[in-house]
């Protein structure tokens, strides 16, 4: 879009709002999530009547990860089925959000920290369309997604995050999807429900220096030890909290949902700040 004029009337309509949106980070799991009913689609459907209906949803994904941030710019953003070895009926499920280049484009200006490229080639990913597919199953709410720049510190993205905090106002719900304590390598397949006593204790961690705002301590994960090498061996599914945690404000709350540990070592604890 190249017209100013018009440019500038579709931001004003985004900054129409009433109130400040809540932040998420989600839990989101097994890609199976998006078509099957359970305890944590179920938590995700009950939160859409507890917050007010987004303008736009912008997300940042474990599972966009590029060297540079980009923000996804396209009209139409394809649905990427980016796993392999699940049923066909998952598949076929087709996500067809709209875009939005007013949003793209405002968040590309807000960032200072770094340049922000608009992409035309990603999509929407599973992290993302897996859990809005059960959220807003109608998918009339326009979604963007940002990228996880692999080469930069969890300090470097803590710190990002604030820069786009004035969204927050223009009736945009930020959404980081990952899973807090993500170890494919010993998920026990067998036992959904078996539990590790360093993932159930490691959890615990993480909530309190949540609630305790110990922002420092999360961004320095890897000073928890042993826990945290086993529960973050790498860190794109953790990421997506920080920017959440970074984008929180003093007097705001946090309550969890999702609240439980599955195949050992997945974490689906979420959280809503508001």
């Amino acid at each position: 879009m190249s017209n100013l004029n018009e440019l500038n009337r579709i931001a004003n309509r985004l900054d129409e709002m009433d109130e400040k949106m809540p932040l998420l980070f989600v839990g989101h799991g097994n890609p199976m999530n998006a078509i099957e009913e359970n305890e944590f689609t179920l938590g995700w459907k009950l939160l859409t009547k507890e917050i007010k209906k987004p303008k736009a949803i912008l997300c940042i994904s474990a599972h966009w990860e590029t060297r540079g941030t980009f923000v996804t710019a396209m009209e139409n953003p394809r649905t990427i089925h980016d796993f392999a070895g699940f049923p066909k009926s998952l598949f076929d499920v087709e996500y067809p959000a709209k875009g939005n280049y007013t949003l793209s484009n405002q968040t590309k200006e807000l960032v200072q920290k770094t340049s922000i490229e608009l992409d035309n080639n990603w999509g929407l990913d599973h992290g993302c369309w897996s859990v809005l597919n059960q959220m807003y199953p109608e998918a009339e709410i326009p979604v963007l997604q940002m990228s996880i720049d692999f080469t930069k510190s969890a300090q470097w993205h803590y710190d990002l995050a604030n820069e786009i905090s004035v969204l927050r106002n223009r009736g945009v719900l930020i959404l980081g999807s990952g899973n807090m304590i993500h170890n494919l390598g010993m998920i026990n397949w067998q036992n959904p429900e078996s539990k590790f006593d360093w993932a159930e204790q490691f959890n615990d961690t993480l909530k309190s220096n949540i609630f305790s705002e110990n922002h420092d301590a999360l961004i320095n994960y890897s000073s928890f030890g042993e826990a945290a090498a086993l529960a973050i061996p790498t860190p794109e599914h953790y990421l997506p909290l920080l920017y959440i945690l970074g984008l929180k404000e003093k007097n705001e709350g946090i309550k969890f949902f999702n609240d439980k540990t599955i195949m050992g070592s997945i974490s689906m604890t979420s959280l809503i700040v508001s």
